[in-house]
């Protein structure tokens, strides 16, 4: 792999790895708007600088984990690391495909540091973001209910081949101490540790919501992505992210099994459909990035499935296939949170 093209995969690629909280956030109602009075003592935003490859690696082998993502507690706020689309997320409870506005919200990434008002509780803080991301980046936005393609997860015609979670996750000890190759962030649904394990493989622990691991397979050319327990709807969540990876474009994946419970899954995406969805969101970027060819497991991939995947990820759907699910081109109702208007903030 080109250094290059590895470098600009890996820097699409951190923010949904190290945010992987956003992974398994269960489906609900779109926010409400945050009540005047409730805001930020003191905030500053700037705009994340260009990631150091080399540092980044560097650190994580010496087992210390980069700080992107939310990390909320009673008195401190930090987003790191984060597009507005990611802020918007977490301030307003939706998933990301619920957004409707300019492509930049996906891209252009922001540090946002800010102090808690006495008495606020971190349970707060997504409407005291929602006030900054108002008053700074002058969004104004509606809600709406719009028709749009989604890929929906059912069960194939000879059933599922899923095996139920032995178990129920335990909920995360907010106040255990960090153990060494650990990192804690806050998701819209709790808080969340990730740990970097010595094999190279990642460990994200959400609770209650289940435990997901990643593994890069670099001798495969794959990255395997393994969870104790999830629903279907989690799941459905985890393969949104794992399609849309770095940029958020495509189809989202909605859930239509009607299958209830808790269940062990594991699925796996070739580097070269990663590679690929990352070049395309550089190319929306505005690059001149050309297209590369089929490789690795991209390669072993049918015309069939890869005619059936209009999001580029061809492994996920025999993924999918081999638990007895399938993915359907469809179109469903999705609530939206349009913007209205949006600016880029000045740096403060």
């Amino acid at each position: 792999m080109h250094h290059r093209t590895f470098a600009r995969f890996i820097s699409n690629l951190a923010p949904a790895v190290f945010a992987a909280g956003l992974i398994l956030v269960p489906g609900a109602a779109l926010g409400q708007p945050a009540p005047g009075n409730l805001a930020f003592d003191v905030a500053t935003v700037k705009p994340s600088p260009p990631l150091d490859m080399a540092k980044l690696a560097a650190d994580m082998q010496a087992g210390k984990m980069p700080r992107f993502g939310p990390h909320v507690d009673a008195s401190r706020a930090e987003y790191n690391y984060m597009s507005l689309k990611d802020l918007m997320v977490y301030a307003y409870n939706v998933k990301a495909y619920q957004i409707t506005g300019p492509e930049w919200l996906g891209h252009d990434r922001f540090d946002i540091a800010a102090k808690l008002p006495d008495g606020a509780s971190k349970d707060d803080a997504p409407k005291m973001l929602q006030v900054l991301l108002e008053e700074r980046f002058k969004l104004a936005l509606h809600r709406d209910t719009q028709e749009h393609p989604v890929l929906a997860l059912v069960v194939a015609k000879d059933g599922p081949k899923l095996k139920e979670s032995p178990a129920a996750a335990e909920p995360i000890d907010e106040n255990a101490p960090l153990k060494p190759g650990e990192t804690k962030m806050d998701g819209p649904d709790g808080p969340i540790r990730v740990t970097r394990n010595a094999d190279g493989s990642m460990t994200m622990n959400m609770g209650a919501k289940g435990v997901i691991t990643q593994r890069m397979d670099m001798q495969a050319q794959t990255m395997h992505l393994e969870s104790t327990m999830v629903t279907m709807e989690g799941f459905a969540e985890m393969l949104t992210n794992m399609l849309q990876m770095g940029g958020g474009g495509g189809r989202p994946v909605v859930d239509m099994t009607e299958l209830k419970g808790n269940y062990q899954v594991a699925v796996d995406i070739s580097l070269a459909d990663l590679i690929a969805r990352a070049q395309e969101q550089a190319r929306e970027l505005g690059a001149n990035v050309p297209v590369a060819p089929p490789s690795g497991g991209a390669a072993n991939s049918s015309p069939a499935s890869a005619a059936s995947d209009p999001g580029g990820g061809s492994t996920v759907f025999a993924s999918v296939q081999k638990l007895g699910l399938k993915l359907e081109q469809r179109k469903a109702k999705v609530e939206q949170l349009v913007v209205d208007h949006v600016e880029k903030p000045s740096e403060n």
